[in-house]
């Protein structure tokens, strides 16, 4: 259990990467209580340095000897070093917050987005699970619909940022739309396909089913924060030329009727949510309106003709911030109040 402190000696687990970067970020625009902030990555990484509050913070490398003295230990490197490390940074007495796929379907282990089921965060036993990025931004701006009238089914078309993939896929993009526009032929390395002007309906493996390993976390990970399994779930997830910032069709049936002004109302009313949605002056969220910034912005809200009970919205959020860093410190924030 984390002890109430001052202030607390956190790791970040990743501190290289694109989120670990945010995260830190994010420790500082925040004004989280830091008392010694601990920068760590592979043994490639380490050696290097990480600003924080105006002074170069050295990077250490990842040793299971990593944590003596950590309170907080967030991890943002891989599913693999989640499962190796995090019971490692328990047992030494830090509370984990984890933004890989590794936890969050265990039983034991807590998802959470603070918008949503901060209640869930209370019931951990050292591992705090992060959602998938297309997730989080999702289920906020689900959840005021959802306590309204129930929601009973989901169909989300996801049109996903390559920062999601990480710093190798943001140079790749730049690379190809460098060599395209000197009339090259670009060399794809992260994704099995040109992604440059292009979309790739395909983000993480194929399953015997036909779906993608992300289109099935959307679904499991929104019935278990939802604390809803009856919720019917399809996804289709799709990989776009983007740097930052996902974005989503998501169409809902719910067992009450909703309006659109009802939508926009209960929307417009909920933390963490910003309703961007005038049709008449073509305003609605894009991934450029929402580089940076901390809310999920909901627009297009239109109700489903084809349907009783359905609602139309467009959901956009920089997923570094409130897909990855920022809800993971906001756990943090939840457990030390």
């Amino acid at each position: 259990m984390l002890k109430t402190k001052p202030a607390y000696t956190v790791a970040v687990v990743g501190a290289t990467g694109a989120v670990g970067a945010e995260m830190i970020e994010v420790l500082e625009e925040r004004a989280f209580p830091v008392e010694r902030l601990v920068p760590l990555a592979s043994s490639r990484s380490a050696g290097g340095t990480v600003g924080f509050r105006g002074t170069d913070v050295p990077v250490l490398e990842l040793t299971k000897e990593s944590f003596a003295g950590v309170d907080i230990a967030l991890f943002s490197a891989g599913s693999d070093v989640s499962r190796e490390y995090a019971p490692v940074a328990v047992k030494a007495g830090a509370l984990v917050i984890d933004n890989s796929a590794a936890w969050r379907m265990e039983p034991t282990v807590p998802l959470v987005v603070p918008e949503v089921n901060p209640a869930d965060a209370a019931r951990h036993q050292g591992i705090i699970a992060n959602p998938n990025c297309s997730t989080i931004q999702m289920v906020v701006a689900l959840k005021p619909l959802h306590d309204a009238a129930k929601i009973t089914r989901i169909v989300v078309t996801t049109f996903q940022s390559v920062s999601g993939t990480g710093k190798d896929a943001m140079d790749e993009l730049l690379a190809e739309c460098k060599a395209l526009l000197s009339f090259k032929e670009p060399e794809p390395k992260v994704y099995p396909y040109q992604i440059a002007f292009n979309c790739l309906p395909q983000i993480d493996d194929f399953l015997p089913t036909g779906y993608t390993k992300e289109e099935m976390k959307m679904v499991h990970e929104t019935r278990k924060i939802m604390g809803d399994q009856a919720i019917r779930v399809t996804a289709t997830t799709v990989r776009v030329p983007v740097y930052v910032g996902h974005s989503e069709s998501v169409n809902i049936e719910t067992e009450r009727k909703l309006t659109a002004n009802d939508a926009r109302a209960l929307l417009a009313s909920a933390p963490g949510i910003q309703v961007y949605d005038d049709p008449a002056h073509r305003l609605y969220p894009m991934p450029l309106d929402v580089a940076g910034k901390d809310d999920v912005y909901v627009g297009r809200i239109r109700e489903d003709e084809s349907t009783a009970h359905g609602l139309n919205l467009w959901v956009v959020a920089d997923n570094l911030r409130k897909g990855a860093a920022l809800n993971a410190v906001q756990i943090a924030e939840l457990l030390i109040r």
